[in-house]
């Protein structure tokens, strides 16, 4: 039986174990925290949408969105064991300059056959009650002129999707996919840090780990989150790559929602390219996280084993800019919510490729924007693995993946690590 060795149980990094597992692989896992989606994943906002700003990526999402509909069926734990919970709210998208005005957005969910609904500007109360319609685009600083003040006129509306929501536990969802992948025969080893990639008759042969310790393996997967940069560069692989990625740090604002409504309760998934944010119902209230506008800086992390985790003033930026669209929202005088890495690519796209080292893969780039997508990424990783270890050619002739819930086909090239910088891309969260 052929032994795949996975660095990374995140919720990608699971998913692909279960998937492999579930193909007749030996599988192990290993991971330096101390359990499944200890990292990245534990804090992720869990967001299921379908919206992104390429096609491959909302077929991707709207399969996805299958999964999570009916997480049970595809774990299938046995009874008593705690489950993930997906919350569906719908997600209203507002129409800016910066997104085309949903244009290209609604063409590909006619492509890929999702519904959707157009909201007037008039009507933006119905799904937002108490909402302010004034546009406040182009985003600014705290410190530029005229800050959270208005700039003329009123949005141009949005786009509601019924078909979106939330997931209560993004770590227990990983941990889901650990016990569905061990229910198959994989194994996970924790507080396991890897310190070598081995290699002989110049392919990958395992992994040296920092107790000595060699794994022998037939393939190595990397899925390493915002240390896949560091392990692509241990394995030598960086140079037949003209995407890249990088651990980027990011605050998240966890608070009260606002008073004129329960948003726990009657809360739903937004994404406003006019005030650049993003919000999710959540148990405290509400959650609020940036969608990357020009004028914020990016803070990137050469060593994420050393994130300075305090939280700045990126914080209460974010949580101004959604006090805009939500004029009852309070600001309160304590920040409380995460600081987390994500794990991004040149284009904000993930990389689910083969590398120039036989037998090294790699599913990275992927934090931030593809928690939605966990199961699928599983399925596309089992299936580009299958295929090059079978001897196919994925970088002459990119394997195509039949998305069977909505019945579509995808190339897979799309997530190629040789690709060039897709410019359809929104080169932010929203991918």
């Amino acid at each position: 039986m052929a032994h795949a060795l996975i660095i990374g149980a995140g919720v990608i990094g699971c998913a692909t174990a279960y998937e492999l597992a579930k193909s007749g692989w030996q599988v192990t896992v290993v991971d330096k925290a101390p359990e499944a989606g200890y990292g990245s994943t534990s804090n992720s906002s869990a967001v299921i949408r379908i919206n992104y700003s390429v096609y491959e990526s909302c077929a991707l999402a709207y399969e996805g969105w299958n999964y999570w509909s009916n997480w049970a069926d595809y774990v299938k734990l046995d009874e008593g064991r705690p489950l993930a919970i997906y919350h569906e709210t719908g997600n209203l998208v507002i129409k800016s300059d910066s997104n085309g005005y949903l244009e290209n957005v609604m063409a590909m969910m006619d492509q890929i056959g999702c519904a959707y609904t157009q909201v007037a500007t008039a009507d933006l109360g119905t799904y937002l009650p108490g909402a302010d319609p004034q546009r406040y685009a182009p985003a600014k600083r705290p410190e530029d002129d005229g800050f959270c003040e208005p700039t003329g006129g009123e949005i141009a509306g949005a786009v509601h999707f019924a078909q979106a929501g939330y997931v209560n536990d993004p770590k227990l969802a990983a941990q889901n996919l650990q016990w569905a992948a061990e229910a198959h025969g994989a194994t996970f080893r924790f507080r396991t840090k890897v310190e070598a990639i081995e290699t002989a008759n110049g392919r990958v042969s395992g992994l040296r780990l920092d107790d000595g310790t060699v794994l022998a393996g037939d393939v190595v997967v990397n899925v390493g989150g915002p240390w896949s940069a560091g392990l692509n560069r241990m394995a030598g692989v960086t140079e037949g790559m003209t995407v890249h990625t990088r651990a980027n740090r990011q605050e998240v604002a966890y608070i009260a929602g606002p008073v004129n409504m329960d948003y726990r309760k009657d809360g739903i998934i937004v994404a406003d390219a006019d005030t650049e944010i993003y919000l999710r119902p959540d148990p405290v209230g509400i959650c609020i996280g940036s969608t990357d506008p020009q004028c914020d800086e990016r803070i990137w992390v050469d060593d994420p084993d050393q994130v300075d985790t305090r939280f700045t003033d990126e914080w209460t930026t974010i949580v101004m800019r959604a006090a805009q669209r939500l004029p009852e929202l309070r600001i309160p005088g304590q920040a409380s919510g995460v600081v987390a890495m994500y794990d991004v690519s040149d284009d904000w796209l993930p990389i689910y490729d083969k590398s120039d080292l036989p037998g090294f893969y790699m599913a990275c780039g992927s934090s931030g924007n593809q928690f939605k997508n966990a199961p699928v990424a599983g399925k596309i990783m089992a299936k580009i693995i299958g295929e090059c270890e079978a001897g196919h050619d994925h970088d002459a002739d990119p394997v195509r993946f039949h998305l069977e819930h909505i019945d579509r086909e995808i190339s897979l090239g799309t997530y190629s690590r040789k690709r060039a910088i897709n410019t359809e891309s929104s080169f932010s969260v929203m991918g």
